[in-house]
């Protein structure tokens, strides 16, 4: 079998128009990750946390090494040994966000009222303000996201005691969240609830009041965008590294027009070219809910600074460095970055080798295969495709692995109902990476209240299906006029993945 795909993959690279058809095999692969994959018969809360399992001792020390800087929280307190939280932050640790190396889950709302997001959520919100064309040409060549002046491209919900004065632990601005809902109903008449997470800022650091006697502040401005993010699993990162460029290239020069589908890359800035002095800087984006990062280390790194204020050598600035809310308070921080290169790297390499579970028992029941072929029949493949194999990478154990991750790697319009109107490099408002499916029937073993989607609005895989629009519409559509049985295959299909 891996000699026929590699076949189908050389075939690929000559006709580009060609589509990669695969048998559908697909649907019995039990071990999505290669020969690595953690072997899961059934399941259970710690099946994302398995270290790839062809991995040498040696190695298999060094994941765990990286493993216990993931679980680490970081403190604000700068006398202390495991400072470099902040000074404005979304959360304390990777593993708060990421819980069990899961998905992360929407608060607890009651009665739906206005809940203000705290300590240890799995939710944040991308801003950026929306320029003209020009000023895009001007000032971002690759479409970067420009940030939000006094701001950045993150909105910090927390920040350190002493940040802010007159209200403790606040960062830049709180965010305050409920629901919007909504109702689908399939054609045989069955009604499905559906709802998103909307949100509210308030208590922005540079609220003031203009001469008419309203509030005002920089991120309430017209021109600001703003998306919500909710954490990914962190299951199979290096493989999915591993795949070949052109590989992925080959799948965006598909002619799906049929379907009304039409991946494309992203072109996204790369800091470790930057640290190399590259000229060129920017490669294809892998990773990211806009594929708006190269690579894990891009990612991993981004995030310690992003998302909990912890620089390192190639994130070294703050991520508030030059506006006004960090001023004041230059002087209590310290000048060196957060964290060593030998830990962050440790926490780069368990990143990248954590194992995919393998398929639980029972995933070749009959109405499981079936459902696995409706899932072609309908065009769910289109988008999410099931195998690829992987070509050389500096971790042995993750090159020339058959995998089925079940993602294409590249952006698509899914419609207005995701959008969130906010670009990122070349991905516009509408436009998301093919989420990889593989471990996706675990979600709730690993998080019980774990969402699905970019911002975690979708509760069951059903739900997550009935969002796609846009160039997903036509495969929707599809799913949705199958027999109410046919349907449930489907999605038990899914689950077993």
């Amino acid at each position: 079998m891996k000699i026929s795909l590699l076949l189908a993959f050389i075939f690929l690279s000559i006709n580009s128009q060609a589509e990669i058809i695969f048998d559908d095999s697909y649907v019995l692969q039990r071990n999505l990750g290669g020969e690595g994959s953690f072997v899961a018969n059934f399941g259970s809360v710690v099946s994302f946390k398995q270290p790839v399992t062809t991995m040498s001792p040696e190695l298999q020390e060094k994941h765990i090494t990286g493993d216990g800087l993931f679980e680490k929280n970081f403190s604000d307190d700068p006398s202390r040994s495991d400072y470099g939280l902040g000074p404005a932050y979304n959360n304390i640790s990777c593993a708060s966000c990421h819980i069990r190396d899961g998905r992360g889950s929407l608060p607890v709302v009651n009665n739906n009222t206005w809940t203000k997001l705290g300590q240890n959520e799995a939710l944040f919100l991308r801003i950026s303000i929306e320029p003209k064309v020009n000023a895009y040409v001007a000032n971002a060549l690759h479409g970067e996201p420009l940030p939000v002046p006094g701001y950045s491209t993150q909105l910090f919900h927390l920040g350190s005691y002493h940040l802010r004065k007159n209200a403790p632990n606040v960062g830049q601005a709180e965010v305050w969240m409920k629901y919007e809902y909504s109702n689908f109903t399939y054609p045989d008449g069955q009604v499905v609830k559906l709802k998103k997470p909307v949100f509210e800022i308030r208590n922005p650091y540079d609220l003031s009041t203009d001469e008419s006697g309203q509030a005002t502040s920089r991120i309430y401005q017209s021109d600001v965008r703003m998306g919500p993010r909710m954490t990914p699993p962190m299951i199979g990162l290096g493989l999915l590294e591993a795949i070949e460029q052109k590989d992925i290239l080959a799948l965006a020069d598909r002619d799906l027009s049929a379907w009304g589908v039409k991946g494309r890359p992203n072109w996204v800035y790369d800091v470790e070219k930057q640290k190399n002095n590259f000229v060129n800087v920017y490669s294809m984006g892998r990773f990211g809910l806009k594929a708006n990062t190269p690579s894990v280390l891009h990612q991993g790194l981004g995030a310690f600074r992003g998302d909990m204020g912890v620089t390192n050598s190639f994130f070294p600035e703050e991520s508030i460095a030059g506006t006004p809310l960090i001023e004041s308070i230059l002087p209590t921080l310290k000048k060196e970055v957060n964290i060593s290169d030998e830990d962050a790297l440790n926490v780069v390499f368990y990143s990248q080798t954590l194992a995919v579970p393998s398929r639980r028992q029972g995933y070749l029941e009959a109405d499981i295969i079936s459902g696995g072929k409706t899932f072609k029949t309908v065009g769910c493949a289109n988008c999410h495709q099931p195998e690829f194999v992987t070509g050389k990478h500096s971790i042995e154990a993750l090159s020339y692995q058959r995998i089925a991750p079940y993602t294409d790697l590249l952006l698509h319009d899914m419609g207005e109902g995701l959008s969130d109107n906010r670009r990122d490099f070349q991905a516009s408002g509408r436009d998301w990476r093919t989420r990889a499916l593989w471990g996706i029937g675990l979600t709730k073993t690993i998080n019980a209240r774990g969402g699905f989607l970019h911002d975690g609005r979708a509760a069951t895989i059903e739900e997550a299906i009935l969002w796609h629009g846009g160039e997903a519409q036509m495969s929707r559509d599809k799913f949705a006029a199958l027999p109410a049985a046919a349907r449930t295959e489907v999605i038990k299909f899914v689950n077993s993945l």
